[in-house]
């Protein structure tokens, strides 16, 4: 079956996902396609991807894929093709038994990936978990030996002016289930009033939810104008040399912001900052916290994140999953016994207390006088 859709392609799939609209066709340059950007896609309700690198990893079995075959979606890898350079954004474009095609030109032609394909690929790279395993545990120690300054001193956490001190810190990245994290510690979100600290994209996803974040932390690339514009403070991560890219943007945009020069993730020294400055609890949601996330960030250890954890730890909660143990919720059956059941001892208390029998004999009497009985 032929498809047809509007072209937009972008080198990096998470500026391409906001200028995505129903219907339209994705062109991506994304090896190894990650959940959290396919989920994107998806949410985006495209009519088909394509992308110009393999979406199948080689080392570790990747789910991305997987979530774009099963939402419906034509998945075509066209690897190493020149639709970069071809395509203008805005095109319609078609994809016709696996070729793409302006007009009557082929353009390229590649691979469909279909559930069975993913799947056989999948079951194949579980055979190297125990080596990439091996080689990731040995790189995180590698790594952590030049990145021990991050937890003892060497890089100086900048002062902020949100007030961490005796609250509880939120600190919320564009990860995997942090839609479903986020919806199901909602009542604790009204309740406590945590920090609410949004790492890059996070801070996007914090205003989604009618959450506006206290103080956006990153490298400014994957935030919208109108998250920058709301009145948060801004923090920037840079390089350890102190060169901080994503000043520039925040200066065209007539923001001001402070730098913090460190190694590791941004969600890491989002860490540091609440940590440093007295945080009583640190929720975190979305984060990255196993290998394959790791991986699928195109990281081939977890050095930081694993010093600044053991640094943070007797204060963090990790809220990734918590939505699974939500889904279960308990149904109108179940709690109907146990609702007669508390109303036990109250009924009971009402019997014996003579204050609440004079106050429902009052009652009463109202009551008749107000029917005329």
């Amino acid at each position: 079956m032929a498809i047809k859709g509007i072209a937009r392609l972008d080198k990096k799939t998470k500026h391409l996902v906001k200028r995505l609209q129903p219907g339209d066709i994705a062109i991506i340059d994304h090896s190894d396609l990650d959940e959290v950007a396919a989920n994107a896609l998806v949410e985006a309700h495209v009519k088909a991807v394509i992308n110009n690198s393999p979406s199948m990893s080689d080392v570790y079995p990747n789910c991305g894929p997987l979530t774009i075959v099963e939402a419906g979606i034509k998945l075509l890898d066209c690897p190493g093709s020149d639709l970069f350079a071809i395509l203008t954004e805005g095109q319609e474009i078609e994809i016709k038994n696996n070729k793409v095609m302006l007009s009557d030109i082929v353009l390229a032609v590649g691979e469909e990936l279909t559930v069975d394909k993913i799947k056989q690929k999948m079951d194949a790279t579980k055979d190297n978990i125990e080596e990439v395993l091996s080689s990731f545990v040995q790189n995180t120690m590698d790594y952590a030996q030049n990145e021990i300054g991050l937890i003892c001193g060497e890089y100086k956490v900048p002062d902020v002016t949100t007030v961490f001190m005796e609250r509880h810190a939120l600190i919320v990245v564009r990860g995997k289930n942090y839609k479903e994290d986020l919806r199901a510690i909602k009542s604790y979100i009204d309740e406590i009033k945590p920090v609410l600290v949004g790492v890059d994209g996070g801070a996007d996803a914090l205003m989604e939810f009618g959450l506006r974040p206290d103080i956006i932390i990153g490298d400014m690339d994957s935030v919208s104008d109108k998250t920058l514009l709301c009145g948060a403070e801004l923090v920037v991560h840079a390089y350890p040399d102190g060169r901080a890219p994503g000043m520039a943007r925040l200066q065209e945009m007539g923001l001001s912001a402070i730098t913090y020069a460190a190694p590791g993730t941004s969600e890491d020294i989002a860490m540091l900052i609440a940590y440093d400055k007295g945080a009583e609890l640190i929720v975190a949601v979305g984060t990255h916290s196993n290998m394959i996330d790791f991986l699928e960030k195109g990281r081939k250890g977890m050095a930081s994140t694993f010093l600044v954890r053991a640094k943070v730890g007797s204060i963090l909660i990790d809220a990734k999953g918590v939505s699974k143990l939500y889904k279960s919720r308990l149904k109108a059956k179940h709690l109907a016994p146990l609702f007669f059941a508390a109303l036990l001892p109250v009924a009971a208390v009402a019997v014996i207390s003579p204050a609440t029998r004079e106050l429902l004999r009052l009652w009463l009497i109202q009551f008749r006088l107000l029917v005329g009985i």
